[in-house]
C-alpha cells in the first residue's frame, strides 16, 4: 500500500517529454510539435507531449497493419498471447505507485481512489484477458448429415482506440487488453490532458514482450489525431469512450471512410432511486454521495441524479448535505483528500456554467456551485447539491461530468421509474430497497446497461459495462468485450 512519504517523493520526480510510440520506437511528432501538460493540482507546467498530426496517425496505422498481416501477434497461439498479457499485468503492479502518482499529477483524481481504479484495475484487466485468451471455443452448427458447419472467431485487424481523461489507464486496459487477446493490433489516442500514464503503460507493454507494431500510441488533439484515426481507411474497428458529440462525429467518419465498426461509450445521467424502506439510510446516503462526488463527479457511471421517496426526502437530503460538507477537498496527492481536482480549466468553467444554468432553471442550490481553493492555482469545485430539480431542466437532462447532484422527490414506484427513464441516456442506475420483489421489478424496468441494487459502483471485469440510448453501444469488460474485436467466419463443408 502506498504511503504519504512515498507519494511526496514521487510527486517531485521529473517527467520526461512524452513521445509517440510507433512500431516499437519512441518518436517525436513528424513536425516536432509539442503540447504543454498543465497539472490541475496547481496549474503548473509538468512537461510536454508530442502534438501528433495525421501523418503520425498514418505511420502508426501502417505499423499496426504490417504487424497484423505478418502474424507476429495474430498468429501466435492464444496461450502464448495470454502469457504476454499476464506479464504486462505483473509489470503494471510493480510500477503501480509511479503510475498512480503520475496519473494524478496529470488529471487530478484523488490518490486514494486512483491507486485502485487506475494501475491496479488495469493490471487486473490485463490478467483477466491473458487468462481468457485460450478459453474461447469455436462452434459446430447443428447441420444435416453430410455437411459440417464451423464458426470461427477471427481477429478484425487494426483497432483504433480513443480514451478519455478521467480514468485513462483503466479504460485503456478495458479496450486494449480485449483487442490484443483477440489477436488484433492497436493504435491508441489518449486524451491530450491525460496522456502521461498511458505513455508509460505502452512502454511497459513492450518491456513485457509485446512485439513492435502491435500497440502504437499517438498523442495530440482530437482534431489532429482523433479525426484522422476515425477517418482512416485502414482501421477496421474504432472503440471510443467520451462525449456524445464526439461519438456522433466518429460515426460520421466511419460512414465517410471504410464503414469501420464503431463502438461508443458516451456517458450518462444515471439516477439512484432511494425508497423509504431502504435499510440503514445513513449508509445509503454515504453510498449515494460517493456515487457522485468521488473523482469530483468525473465518472461515466456517476449517479448524478438522486430520486428520493417523498416521506424521507427532506431528512435524506440533510444527510447528503452533511456528508458532502465534511468531504475534504484539495490536494489530490494527499491521502486524506476525498475530493480532488477537475481535470482542466476548460472543464471546470463548463461545470460552473452548468451550475449557473441550473439556478436559472429553478433548481434549489443547497451546497457548492462555485470554484474552490482558488489560491492553489488549481481547478477545484466542491461537492454541489441541487434539490427539487425540474425534470425538463438541463441539470436533469444533460451530463455535466462534475461533482453536481440533482435531487428529486417522488411518491410512487411508477413515478420513480418514469423519472429515472426520462432522459436520452441509459448507462447505469441504482435502487435502494429491502423489498426483493420491488428490486427485481426495478431492475427489469429501468432503462440502463447496469443496475445496482443496494450499492453503487464496484462492478468488476467479470461483468459487461455498456449502455443503451445515447449512452452508446457495445460493451467493455467480461468475455462479451471480445465480440467487438472479432469477426465470425463460417466454414460450410460438404462431407
Amino acid at each position: 500500500m502506498i504511503n504519504q512519504s512515498e507519494i511526496n517523493n514521487l510527486r517531485q520526480a521529473s517527467i520526461p517529454v512524452g513521445q509517440n510510440m510507433i512500431d516499437g520506437k519512441k518518436v517525436d511528432a513528424s513536425d516536432g510539435a509539442k503540447m504543454d501538460v498543465i497539472s490541475p493540482i496547481d496549474g503548473t507546467f509538468l512537461t510536454e507531449i508530442a502534438a501528433g498530426r495525421s501523418v503520425d496517425v498514418d505511420k502508426a496505422v501502417q505499423a499496426a497493419r504490417i504487424a497484423f498481416e505478418d502474424g507476429r501477434w495474430s498468429s501466435l497461439a492464444p496461450a502464448a498471447r495470454g502469457k504476454v498479457l499476464q506479464r504486462i499485468a505483473e509489470k503494471i503492479v510493480k510500477d503501480a505507485h509511479w503510475l498512480a502518482v503520475l496519473g494524478v499529477r496529470d488529471n487530478g483524481t484523488e490518490i486514494s481512489m486512483a491507486i485502485k481504479a487506475e494501475p491496479l484495475s488495469a493490471a487486473g484487466t490485463f490478467r483477466y484477458y491473458g487468462e481468457l485468451c485460450d478459453k474461447q471455443y469455436g462452434e459446430i452448427a447443428p447441420t444435416a448429415p453430410g455437411t459440417l458447419g464451423l464458426v470461427h472467431h477471427t481477429p478484425v485487424g487494426v483497432v483504433g482506440v480513443i480514451v478519455p481523461w478521467n480514468f485513462p489507464l483503466m479504460i485503456s486496459a478495458w479496450k486494449i487488453a480485449a483487442a490484443l487477446a483477440a489477436g488484433n493490433t492497436v493504435v491508441l489516442k489518449p486524451a491530450e490532458v491525460a496522456s502521461l500514464s498511458i505513455l508509460r503503460l505502452v512502454e511497459i507493454c513492450h518491456e513485457a514482450g509485446l512485439p513492435d507494431g502491435v500497440l502504437n500510441v499517438v498523442t495530440g488533439t482530437g482534431l489532429d489525431v482523433g479525426a484522422p484515426l476515425g477517418q482512416h481507411m485502414d482501421v477496421d474497428v474504432l472503440a471510443f469512450t467520451g462525449s456524445g458529440p464526439v461519438g456522433r462525429q466518429l460515426m460520421m467518419y466511419a460512414a465517410q471512410s471504410n464503414l469501420k465498426r464503431v463502438y461508443l461509450e458516451l456517458g450518462g445521467k444515471s439516477a439512484s432511486v432511494v425508497f423509504a424502506d431502504a435499510d440503514n439510510l445513513d449508509l445509503v446516503a454515504k453510498v449515494a454521495a460517493g456515487a457522485i462526488f468521488r473523482n469530483s463527479g468525473q465518472v461515466c457511471v456517476a449517479s448524478s441524479r438522486l430520486l428520493v421517496e417523498n416521506s424521507i426526502h427532506k431528512d435524506f437530503v440533510e444527510k447528503i448535505l452533511n456528508i458532502a460538507g465534511e468531504m475534504k477537498l484539495g490536494d489530490p496527492l494527499d491521502l486524506s483528500t476525498n475530493a480532488g481536482a477537475i481535470a482542466s480549466q476548460t472543464q471546470m468553467n463548463k461545470i460552473l456554467q452548468d451550475c449557473d444554468r441550473a439556478v436559472a432553471d429553478g433548481a434549489e442550490l443547497k451546497l457548492g456551485g462555485a470554484q474552490r481553493a482558488v489560491e492553489t492555482g488549481g481547478f477545484y469545485i466542491g461537492p454541489t447539491v441541487f434539490d427539487n430539480a425540474p425534470q425538463d431542466s438541463s441539470l436533469v437532462q444533460k451530463e455535466i461530468f462534475g461533482p453536481v447532484l440533482a435531487v428529486q422527490p417522488f411518491d410512487t414506484e411508477e413515478e420513480a421509474i418514469k423519472l429515472s427513464n426520462d432522459t436520452d441516456y441509459g448507462l447505469a442506475a441504482g435502487v435502494f430497497t429491502q423489498n426483493i420483489n420491488r428490486a427485481h421489478r426495478m431492475v427489469e424496468r429501468l432503462r440502463a446497461g447496469v443496475v445496482h441494487v443496494n450499492t453503487y459502483g464496484g462492478a468488476d471485469v467479470t461483468v459487461p459495462l455498456g449502455g443503451v440510448g445515447q449512452s452508446g453501444n457495445g460493451h467493455d469488460k467480461s468475455p462479451h468485450a471480445l465480440n467487438k474485436f472479432q469477426n465470425l467466419k463460417t466454414a460450410w463443408i460438404q462431407l
